[in-house]
C-alpha cells in the first residue's frame, strides 16, 4: 500500500512525510470509519516539485478561485485516500488539526527561528499539504535522529534580512511585515519571497523558483 500512495503521489511532485501510530487511548481525530484512526501519513513537498503540476492544473480553473494551492491538493490528496482507504485531512480544516505537531512527530524536525520546521536536506523548502487518516495500523519507519541544522547555525542570517525585522526572539511582527510587504518599499519581497527565509544558508538546491515565492507572498497578503 505504502509504495502504491508513493507512485500515486510522485505524479503530482508530492512524497509522503512520514507518519506514525496513534497510541492506545490517545485523542486521535477520526479515520474514514468514523473511529478514531490507528495511523496517519503526512503527505507533503520538498522543495518546488508540485509547482509544474499545480501551474498547469491552475491555468484551467477560474481566474477567481479562492485558495487555488488549497483546493488543487485536496483534489489531489482526496483521489489519494479513496484509492487506498484514507480518510484526508488538512493544514486549512477548521478546527485546527496539529499539523505542526505530527510533522515534528512524524519526521523528528524542530521549528526554526521563523517558525518554519528546519529539514536537514530540504532546510527551510518544504511544506505539509495534507495528511492521510488510517483505521488500521501501517507499515511506518520510526523518524531517524535528526541533527537541529538552527543548532549549528551562528550568524542566524534568517534574522537579519529583513527590512523592518519581523522576526526575532520576541516572535514574528505580522503587522510590520504585511504593511512593509504591501508598502512602496516591499516589491523585492513581493516578487522574490521573504527575504529572511532566502537568506538561510541550507537546502538552497530546494529553494522555491520566484514565481512560486510571489504566489505564496501574495496570499499572504490578502
Amino acid at each position: 500500500m505504502i509504495d502504491g500512495i508513493v507512485s500515486m503521489l510522485a505524479r503530482y511532485g508530492l512524497i509522503p512525510r512520514g507518519g506514525f501510530r496513534f497510541a492506545a487511548g490517545e485523542a486521535a481525530p477520526s479515520g474514514p470509519s468514523g473511529v478514531p484512526a490507528r495511523s496517519i501519513l503526512l503527505v507533503g513537498q520538498a522543495g518546488d516539485a508540485p509547482w509544474p503540476h499545480f501551474s498547469r492544473w491552475r491555468r484551467s480553473q477560474p481566474e477567481n478561485l479562492a485558495d487555488p494551492l488549497d483546493t488543487w491538493s485536496r483534489t489531489v490528496i482526496d483521489g489519494v485516500a479513496a484509492e487506498f482507504g484514507a480518510r484526508a485531512v488538512y493544514p486549512s480544516d477548521k478546527p485546527w488539526l496539529p499539523f505542526q505537531q505530527w510533522a515534528m512527530r512524524a519526521e523528528g524536525l524542530k521549528p526554526s527561528p521563523l517558525g518554519i520546521l528546519m529539514h536537514p536536506e530540504y532546510g527551510l523548502w518544504h511544506a505539509y499539504r495534507g495528511a492521510l487518516l488510517f483505521d488500521v495500523e501501517i507499515p511506518i519507519q520510526a523518524p531517524r535522529e535528526v541533527i537541529h541544522l538552527c543548532d549549528l547555525c551562528v550568524g542566524k542570517p534568517c534574522l537579519k534580512a529583513c527590512p523592518v525585522g519581523a522576526y526575532s526572539e520576541a516572535g514574528f511582527a505580522y503587522q510590520a511585515c504585511l504593511d512593509h510587504v504591501r508598502g512602496p518599499s516591499g516589491e523585492l519581497c513581493r516578487t522574490t519571497g521573504c527575504l529572511d527565509r532566502n537568506a538561510c544558508p541550507y537546502g538552497a538546491a530546494y529553494r522555491y523558483p520566484a514565481e512560486a515565492q510571489a504566489f505564496h507572498m501574495a496570499a499572504f497578503m490578502r
